[in-house]
């Protein structure tokens, strides 16, 4: 744990951080993520275990169950499915569900623009929408329209160098064994309730979960997806080897050094963890709030410089997901 400034002093208004704590930032390529630390808050059902896409009703209309027991399920912005030989569909926005509870989305967006079919019963893994949607999916809560994402996703792709069609699996699936690579150079820390991401270093995205266990199911679908096709994209080339200059010392001496090494390189990444953050845009956001459930409250935030959701317990953040525009 470091002794960086508190969280709340990142984003503007309502949205309170307070008791987060930034750990040591780590980075892949183009993509640095800071882990964050902080309270956990019970009862809420983790995505990957409790929370299924039961039933797709029609292009741009899908079920999601929470199959909990107990705890409600607040479900993930932009989390989309994709599932073998069936439409794969995103969500617009989040929402609650109540433990056992089923509800239908009529605004979400179909990603697959040249696949028919229905869910079956078939395996489905979930993701998180790329860093480059986020903003106009976000727009288009409460608006029908399965086809509503095609053009955005075709856009993407053409930058990409890749079929201009608005089929998300081009990137998802084909560009997996790529995109999967940040989850193992970059560490899921223990207690880590959320993390910050910089693309480039540029401010990419916050999110906050209510506790570890929920991070931990969303990890995957953040840091490969939702943040990691930017960074894929941004990935800088490859730099010529460096000429390896062992330690002079050696035994005890040698060892000392290399801790005297990795803290003075620990310092420096903090420091610029710091400057990253002060150069983040700050402005005025404002907060709608969408719905709630007994005493939480979900609502979207939107400001010049950044966008997403957040649910609050009173004044305490519970979850956030929030991303640069």
């Amino acid at each position: 744990m470091t002794r960086m400034t508190a969280l709340d002093t990142l984003v503007p208004g309502p949205l309170s951080l307070a008791g987060h704590r930034l750990g040591t930032p780590q980075q892949a390529g183009a993509l640095t993520m800071v882990p964050i630390s902080g309270p956990a808050h019970p009862g809420f059902t983790p995505p990957r275990t409790g929370l299924k896409l039961s039933k797709v009703v029609g292009y741009g209309r899908v079920v999601l169950s929470n199959h909990a027991g107990s705890g409600v399920a607040i479900v993930p912005l932009h989390i989309g499915y994709i599932q073998d030989r069936a439409q794969n569909h995103a969500l617009c926005r989040s929402a609650f569900l109540a433990p056992g509870q089923s509800l239908r989305f009529d605004d979400a967006c179909c990603v697959q623009e040249s696949q028919g079919g229905y869910l079956a019963g078939a395996d489905q893994w979930f993701f998180v929408l790329p860093l480059e949607l986020r903003a106009r999916a976000l727009e288009l809560r409460g608006t029908s329209g399965y086809s509503k994402l095609w053009d955005d996703i075709s856009a993407l792709n053409a930058r990409y160098g890749l079929a201009r069609r608005g089929h998300l699996e081009q990137i998802l699936s084909r560009k997996r064994p790529v995109l999967t690579q940040f989850q193992s150079r970059l560490e899921l820390r223990p207690g880590q309730v959320g993390a910050l991401f910089f693309v480039a270093g540029a401010f990419a995205g916050l999110e906050i979960a209510p506790d570890p266990v929920y991070f931990a199911e969303m990890w995957t679908a953040l840091v490969c997806f939702a943040y990691g096709v930017a960074a894929w994209h941004a990935e800088p080339p490859p730099r010529a080897a460096e000429p390896f200059e062992p330690f002079a010392a050696s035994g005890a001496d040698g060892t000392a050094g290399l801790r005297g090494a990795l803290e003075r390189d620990r310092a420096v990444r903090l420091a610029g963890i710091g400057d990253l953050l002060a150069r983040v845009p700050a402005g005025r956001a404002e907060l709608h709030e969408e719905e709630r459930y007994l005493g939480l409250r979900l609502s979207t935030v939107t400001a010049p410089h950044l966008a997403g959701q957040i649910v609050t317990d009173g004044d305490r953040t519970v979850y956030a997901s929030l991303f640069a525009r």
